[in-house]
């Protein structure tokens, strides 16, 4: 059973947004494409385990924190006497382990040694259930979702799950009986009141509104190519078709989410679009979807 469904990272939308508007540093788009590629694995992830039989929960995204330490689960899943942790890499390519360490073998590159956080992860999950009292086994993994992914000289004591043994994992957990309880419940609920919306190291540019691209971009091919046709907002690049409210309200998100201390008037949303329609058109859509505070000029919505 899905208690909590993934969504994309406020980093991670705000960094795709960012990547648009604005030019980022080599160094700030690799983290960018580094967020896209962990949550296209992620999802690629759910995907295989929507059909595990028997009773499980399954909680995606967890932030927590124990002992003013912060850890991420990016999957959890939580069967009758044991617990699974795991650790979603996207990794492609070919790599090999060398003291402890991942490399790439083209490129030489180091990555960050996965164990070693999902040993800290592992711990620190295990003292927050301590604090509450519960007492259950947790068996942490690390999944390597990619299947153009290879890994050589992983010593066999290591708990990774290769590309060609996520099959495998998922069948012997289906072969496992689970049955849930009302104390699986509680800890579930537990976890998910404990789980922090905001992650409070996200490795964000320094930007202002001044310095980014305005204007309205295709939802889909992204290019800001946009022609107004009747009700719809069409892309010259890709063809894409999208109604102008709905265009108009998925600006004001990407607004409030880049700017949360700003306020969101007709003014601003009207010199965000960047869209040759009346000010009307953007007042019907906000008083439609957003609470009206205040009166004439002074107006905005929340």
């Amino acid at each position: 059973m899905l208690l909590k469904a993934r969504t994309e990272s406020d980093e991670l939308l705000t960094l795709r947004s960012l990547n648009i508007r604005t030019d980022l540093t080599t160094k700030e788009k690799f983290h960018y494409q580094n967020l896209e590629r962990g949550y296209e694995g992620e999802l690629r992830f759910d995907s295989m385990i929507e059909d595990l039989s028997e009773e499980r929960y399954i909680i995606n995204d967890l932030l927590l924190e124990v002992n003013n330490s912060f850890f991420q689960i990016d999957t959890l899943l939580i069967s009758q006497g044991i617990i699974h942790p795991l650790d979603i890499k996207n990794f492609q390519g070919d790599c090999y382990l060398r003291s402890d360490n991942l490399y790439s073998v083209t490129t030489g590159r180091e990555y960050k040694n996965p164990i070693n956080q999902l040993n800290r992860s592992a711990s620190l999950f295990r003292q927050l259930l301590q604090n509450l009292h519960q007492h259950f086994l947790v068996d942490a993994s690390i999944i390597f979702i990619n299947p153009e992914f290879t890994l050589y000289q992983a010593p066999l004591e290591q708990p990774f799950i290769l590309p060609t043994q996520i099959n495998r994992f998922l069948r012997d957990l289906n072969k496992g009986s689970s049955q849930l309880n009302d104390g699986h419940r509680k800890l579930a609920q537990k976890l998910l009141e404990l789980h922090q919306p905001k992650h409070p190291f996200a490795k964000l540019p320094v930007y202002t509104y001044e310095k980014l691209k305005k204007g309205t971009f295709c939802k889909n091919c992204k290019s800001f190519r946009i022609t107004i046709k009747h009700h719809h907002l069409v892309c010259n690049n890709c063809g894409v078709q999208e109604k102008i409210d709905q265009a108009i309200l998925r600006n004001v998100k990407e607004f409030c989410l880049l700017f949360p201390n700003h306020k969101i008037t007709t003014q601003a949303i009207y010199d965000w679009c960047k869209l040759d329609l009346c000010k009307r058109t953007y007042t019907r859509a906000l008083k439609t979807n957003y609470n009206t505070i205040g009166s004439t000029k002074n107006t905005y919505y929340k």
